[in-house]
């Protein structure tokens, strides 16, 4: 299946996802191996539940200062050549017609796209998406809504767009206060309001790349906060911090696209590592299958693919299975 780029082709299958009360994962990648990751993760759900397609997003930061995935793509740290590079590897894997994930939707999508440090990604680069993260988060308020609001107007016709309304905390980047802002939901609300864009990604206590649950999810906080707003249109970061149960309540608060890395990309390279050691004996015998690096990424490959499985079917993807 042809990759879904361009606003109307996405906002239908969002629709979509939205009407089976289901929220969309947003897997990121900064490499070939994780993408194909992505992709075997959806192949395998569908072959579980004996389902003919499913839609999900692969996600790419380009410069981001806190993960600039598309410099991690190459050697040569070039986010614009990473980006490309991903982006054609995936047409290759999914609009191949004998390909294993043609029948996967994939929806491109720029994330944490800053409007100076990555004008190209959200200008000259969107015409390989189907949505962007314009993130104006460090930019003082007035000047984060008009930054957002006239990326709207003008790119807002080709794609969905992302907006952040204020700083959200990365793990041992920042201190998080504890204090829940009253009017958060008001301030959503005017933010949405004034920017137009289609989703809010929203501070709800959540904390990017955390490896640990000492954050506290902020469920009233997203259910007011939908409320305000009329719909569901919620954007979460900092995923690893929830337990189970709280994501898969995500769709019912309102969530309905859903953002992670850090937790898949560090377990992942664990699992692989771990099997590394326990090949050191023929690696040292000079066994060539053994030490040969495609055995080491092929270990990652099926340890996050089966971790992105497991999100799937908390973020109610069986409804694909039950529902039209």
């Amino acid at each position: 299946m042809p990759i879904i780029k361009g606003r109307n082709a996405a906002r239908s299958v969002m629709e979509s996802v939205i009407s089976r009360k289901a929220a969309m994962p947003i897997f990121c990648t900064a490499s070939h191996w994780n993408t194909e990751a992505i992709l075997l993760a959806a192949k395998k759900f569908c072959d579980k539940y004996q389902i003919e397609s499913i839609p999900l997003s692969v996600a790419m930061t380009f410069n981001y200062r806190y993960m600039p995935q598309a410099q991690r793509v190459t050697h040569t740290k070039i986010a614009k050549l990473g980006f490309l590079s991903c982006m054609e590897h995936l047409h290759v894997l999914c609009d191949t017609p004998d390909s294993p994930y043609a029948r996967i939707q994939v929806l491109p999508h720029l994330d944490h796209a800053n409007p100076e440090s990555d004008k190209w990604a959200l200008t000259e680069g969107s015409e390989y998406l189907a949505s962007a993260m314009f993130d104006a988060q460090t930019y003082p308020p007035e000047e984060n809504l008009n930054l957002t609001r006239q990326y709207v107007d003008t790119y807002g016709k080709k794609l969905l767009v992302e907006g952040i309304l204020e700083e959200l905390p990365v793990a041992s980047m920042h201190v998080k206060s504890g204090t829940v802002i009253d009017d958060y939901p008001e301030k959503a609300e005017n933010y949405v309001r004034h920017t137009g864009v289609d989703f809010l990604v929203a501070d709800l206590g959540t904390e990017q790349q955390s490896s640990g649950s000492s954050c506290h999810y902020l469920q009233t906080r997203a259910a007011e906060v939908t409320r305000r707003l009329g719909k569901p249109m919620l954007v979460l970061h900092g995923t690893s911090s929830l337990s189970p149960n709280e994501m898969g309540n995500l769709p019912h608060d309102g969530v309905v696209r859903v953002n992670m890395w850090t937790k898949i990309a560090r377990e992942a390279g664990q699992y692989a590592a771990s099997n590394l050691f326990r090949r050191a004996p023929e690696i040292y015998a000079n066994d060539f299958e053994a030490a040969e690096s495609n055995r080491y990424l092929f270990d990652s490959i099926d340890k996050a693919s089966d971790m992105m499985l497991e999100v799937l079917e908390k973020l109610n993807y069986i409804a694909f299975a039950t529902t039209k």
